[in-house]
């Protein structure tokens, strides 16, 4: 326990936020003071409440995205000021109004905590015979908070979508260090002569890593730039439009590279090569690293030239390695595969090229209202809620957990007549999370920072401070937990705990009798919380494991039977959408692995398996990528490849079904080793197409001629490696899918 503690104060979740915390605490304080000078001190609380209650939704994204976070906070707040107060003094219907409000929160994003907060603390305070009144007053205290989060709006509309660029090519010149860095054996002698274990410490990119970041900083950039109104019509795409698909496309070429590269490795006639390649991915990442620069400071930074030596260098040496193959020095699947390097090298520098008169052009898009998001069909949305309670759902599980605890904590509130009994409340609604290991961290947070945290309250309180001077105490307070909030929940609860008690009890004097019931009702609730998720209904999480691990199946036998269709002809290229729900699907599994490590007792081996099949399936997606992406150009015959792909397409299919089937009925499906005789005809087919091109340039075809059986060979050559990675990939997929599934 004392581990986890130290782990849960030590988490470092964020960063700081200091204008977040500025505007808070400004819409929070000058409420308070200008009441208190002018002598309406309840109604400056009454509007640093409603400011207090919005402050915290935190919105995020784009200020479009924001406005809307807001604007519902605000009639949330307004809303729910005016049901709090009608409640006021009526106990037992607050009982049975708030729990639902809680919960719904928890089931709907959108509305979080703010509705339920709100009418919680309406109903707490004392009746007031104008509603309607301070409804008006915290609807203007949200206002006030609304208006300065955005007050940056028309200077800083495009910070946003600017990062989100920067860290997309930022991520994609990553994937081209780590490219680099796997080319041949670099040179080690250097780091072992300055100490002999310095090799063995010293980092270096992780592929895989660095690929599915890259991956994730495009798709956030997509979503970013969705959430803007470009303000002009007609299909063409915007400038950050074209970026972000050059980039998706650099991104694609690298690992199209990355398996040429990697079956290049069977094949060294010339190390010479290796150290040219090496040399050139690494002069492009920087490219791309500067363009991500001048993303960042908006034109400001170098772009740097169009050009780069490091790339006719390369092509330099792929060609006198092509000559020496022709002329019969040199094995030609060697020469086809390094001239497919050659090729890839030669389109990832074209499309950072075009990137860079992308971004030399300017970034900006116009001026329009924030694009709304389409509104869920109310049939669909009554559907998933039937799903949710049919299935009983991780989140319908939540919520019910959420749910009765708010009840039963407001319950013993009302029923022992606790003065202060809402703190136990909100302890144990914010605190409840939807796995122990997470709620735990939590409770840990939120106990010793409230407990340090009422300390310094109840310190301040006994000094009894003039109200000016405790609206300045709540500023600083507000400043330092709204900034520090993203950083670690220690810092809110340690700062946000004696604002909200001088917020809260402003008009009404306070003692450290006060601050001794908050710690004590905060103890309260963690022990509701701790029990909820200790002996209510498990989580959920292990029962979706089948339905997930066969809908990742079920998408990448789809992705490999369109990957089949583009190697045969019948496609054009990968459908990215297909990529993208492969890829959705595998973060589902991931994100549920995520889950079952926070488990009360982690089962160690099957988090072990679900990670195994994560890594196998973005493997998956990345030899597919390059294969589709290697067969682009026109071939007569393609051998076994297709062949092949379907059947693998087939394996996948029959475990998607099997993993879901009941214990009785479960039958394991064909293995993919049945596929060693297909490997070995494209084998045999390769050296077929090799003695045929070798034929072909002794009847006199002109050497630099494109020819189908060229073409053929580059294709073969450069396929047959991923596809021996692909099948290995798929099989860890499967049997670790089927293992999970069925355990």
């Amino acid at each position: 326990m004392l581990k986890r503690a130290r782990d849960a104060y030590a988490q470092v979740e964020g960063q700081i936020t200091p204008f977040y915390g500025l505007a808070a605490a400004l819409a929070m304080a000058v409420p308070l003071l200008a009441g208190s000078l002018t002598g309406h001190a309840a109604e400056g609380s009454v509007i640093a409440l409603g400011a207090y209650l919005v402050a915290l939704r935190a919105p995020e994204g784009p200020y479009g995205a924001r406005a809307r976070d807001l604007a519902a906070g605000v009639v949330m707040v307004a809303v729910g000021a005016g049901v709090g107060g009608a409640l006021s003094g009526h106990t037992w219907p607050t009982v049975i109004v708030v729990p639902p409000l809680i919960a719904l929160g928890v089931a709907v994003p959108r509305i979080g905590a703010t509705a339920g907060l709100a009418v919680l603390l309406s109903a707490v305070r004392p009746p007031s015979a104008d509603v309607v009144h301070t409804g008006a007053l915290e609807l203007v205290g949200g206002l006030l908070t609304t208006a300065l989060l955005l007050a940056p709006w028309p200077a800083r509309r495009l910070r946003p979508l600017r990062e989100a660029l920067f860290e997309a090519a930022d991520k994609v010149a990553m994937t081209l260090d780590a490219v680099a860095q796997d080319i041949g054996a670099s040179d080690e002698s250097p780091l072992d002569d300055v100490h002999p274990d310095l090799i063995a410490v010293t980092r270096k990119p992780d592929w895989e890593r660095c690929r599915r970041d890259a991956s994730e900083a495009l798709t956030s950039a997509r979503a970013t730039y969705a959430l803007y109104r470009t303000g002009r019509g007609g299909g063409d795409p915007t400038r950050p439009e074209r970026l972000i698909e050059a980039l998706s496309r650099v991104l694609h070429e690298t690992v199209t590279l990355q398996a040429v590269l990697e079956a290049a490795r069977n094949y060294p006639p010339d190390r010479e090569w290796e150290l040219e390649a090496q040399t050139a991915v690494s002069a492009l990442a920087a490219r791309l690293r500067l363009l991500a620069g001048a993303i960042e400071t908006w034109g400001e930074a170098p772009l740097g030239g169009e050009e780069s030596a490091a790339v006719r260098r390369m092509g330099r040496a792929a060609e006198t390695i092509r000559r020496a193959g022709l002329a019969g020095d040199e094995d030609l699947v060697a020469v086809s595969l390094i001239g497919q390097v050659r090729r890839s090298i030669d389109r990832i520098a074209g499309e950072i090229a075009s990137a860079r008169r992308i971004v030399a052009g300017g970034l900006r898009i116009g001026l329009g209202h924030p694009r709304m998001p389409d509104a869920p069909h109310p049939v669909s949305a009554l559907e998933r809620l039937r799903k949710a309670v049919r299935t009983r759902s991780p989140r319908f599980r939540q919520v019910s957990r959420v749910f009765v605890t708010a009840l039963v904590s407001m319950t013993l509130a009302a029923a022992l007549h606790l003065p202060h009994g809402h703190w136990m409340t909100i302890t144990a609604m914010l605190s409840l999370r939807a796995s122990y290991g997470e709620t735990v961290d939590q409770l840990v947070q939120r106990v010793g920072g409230t407990a340090a945290g009422s300390v310094i309250a109840a310190l301040l309180l006994t000094l009894a401070p003039g109200r000016p001077t405790t609206a300045l105490i709540v500023f600083c307070f507000a400043l330092a937990g709204f900034a520090l909030r993203p950083v670690n929940f220690t810092y809110w609860a340690l700062f946000g705990t004696p604002q909200a008690m001088l917020l809260l009890d402003f008009t009404v004097p306070a003692d450290w009798r006060t601050a001794g019931e908050r710690i004590g009702l905060t103890f309260a609730g963690t022990l509701l919380s701790f029990l909820a998720i200790s002996l209510l209904w498990p989580t959920g999480h292990r029962e979706r494991l089948p339905v997930q691990l066969s809908r990742l199946l079920a998408l990448h036998a789809d992705l490999v039977r369109a990957a089949a269709d583009v190697t045969g002809g019948e496609r054009v290229r990968l459908p990215h959408e297909k990529i993208v729900a492969a890829e959705e699907a595998a973060e589902a599994v991931a994100e549920t692995r995520t889950r079952l490590c926070h488990e009360r007792v982690p089962d160690t081996k099957l988090i072990n398996r679900l990670d195994t099949v994560v890594r196998a399936s973005h493997r998956i997606r990345d030899h597919l990528i390059a294969v589709a992406r290697i067969s682009r150009e026109k071939a007569p015959d393609t051998g076994p490849v297709p062949e092949i792909l379907d059947r693998l397409a087939d394996t996948l299919e029959e475990a998607a079904t099997a993993v879901k089937e009941p214990p009785e009925d479960r039958e394991a499906p064909s293995t993919v080793l049945e596929l060693d005789d297909e490997l070995a005809g494209l084998d045999d087919y390769l050296s077929t197409l090799t003695r045929r091109r070798r034929a072909e340039i002794k009847s006199g075809v002109d050497r630099d001629e494109l020819t189908p059986l060229r073409h053929a060979l580059l294709q073969v050559s450069g396929t047959r490696y991923t596809i021996r990675a692909l099948r290995r990939d798929t099989g860890r997929v499967i049997d670790g899918s089927l293992a999970a599934g069925w355990s």
